[in-house]
C-alpha cells in the first residue's frame, strides 16, 4: 500500500516545484499542502495558493496554539505547515504531499512516523549554484545563505527514506509518483 503522507525535501533551487507540478498529473487525488511563511511573496505568487503569506505576529500565535504541524526557520523567513489543513485529508484517505525543509521534515518524521521521507537532491553542485543565481529572485548575500544551507541539507539526505536526484524531472517525478500511488 501506498504511503497516506509523503514529505518531500531538498535544498533551495533543486527544483522540487517542477518535480511535484510533474508527478502531480498523474496523481490527482494527492493534495499538496500550502505552507504558511512570513517572508515577501515572488513576482506571480498568490496568498493561499503558492504559500499563506503572514506576519510574524501571526506565526507565532500559530506556534502557541500548536496550529503547526511542523515549522522551520530558513535564510531568515518561517515556513509551517498547517495541522489541521493535513489531519483533515489525512481522515478522509486523501494523499498529502508536503513539500517542506529537512528541519520541518525531521519534526514531522517525530509526530508521524508513517510519513515517507523524500530527498530531492541535485546531480551536482555547480547545478545547485545555477539555478540558484539563475532565479534572479535574490541577493547575491541571500542566494549564499541558501548555498552554505544547501550544504547541511545535503548531509541530512542520510536520514530520508529515500533521494531522488534531480536531473530529469520527468524521472524524478516518476519516482515521486511511486511513493505516493
Amino acid at each position: 500500500m501506498a504511503a497516506h503522507l509523503v514529505v518531500l525535501s531538498g535544498p533551495s533551487g533543486v527544483g522540487k516545484s517542477s518535480v511535484i507540478a510533474e508527478a502531480l498529473k498523474d496523481l490527482p487525488t494527492t493534495w499538496l499542502s500550502v505552507s504558511v511563511t512570513t517572508r515577501d511573496p515572488r513576482p506571480g505568487e498568490v496568498d493561499g495558493q503558492t504559500y499563506f503569506y503572514v506576519t510574524q505576529e501571526r506565526f507565532d500565535q500559530m506556534i502557541a496554539q500548536n496550529e503547526l504541524l511542523e515549522w522551520a526557520e530558513y535564510a531568515g523567513n518561517r515556513y509551517g505547515t498547517p495541522r489541521d489543513h493535513v489531519a483533515e485529508r489525512l481522515a478522509n484517505n486523501i494523499p498529502v504531499l508536503l513539500e517542506i525543509e529537512v528541519q520541518g521534515a525531521m519534526q514531522v518524521r517525530e509526530s508521524m512516523p508513517e510519513a515517507v521521507l523524500v530527498f530531492v537532491q541535485p546531480p551536482t553542485w555547480e547545478d545547485l549554484e545555477a539555478r540558484l543565481t539563475g532565479r534572479g529572485t535574490e541577493s547575491d548575500e541571500q542566494v549564499l545563505a541558501r548555498l552554505r544551507m544547501a550544504l547541511q541539507e545535503i548531509e541530512a539526505a542520510k536520514d530520508f527514506d529515500h533521494v531522488i536526484v534531480n536531473d530529469d524531472v520527468a524521472q524524478a517525478a516518476h519516482e515521486l509518483v511511486s511513493y505516493l500511488s
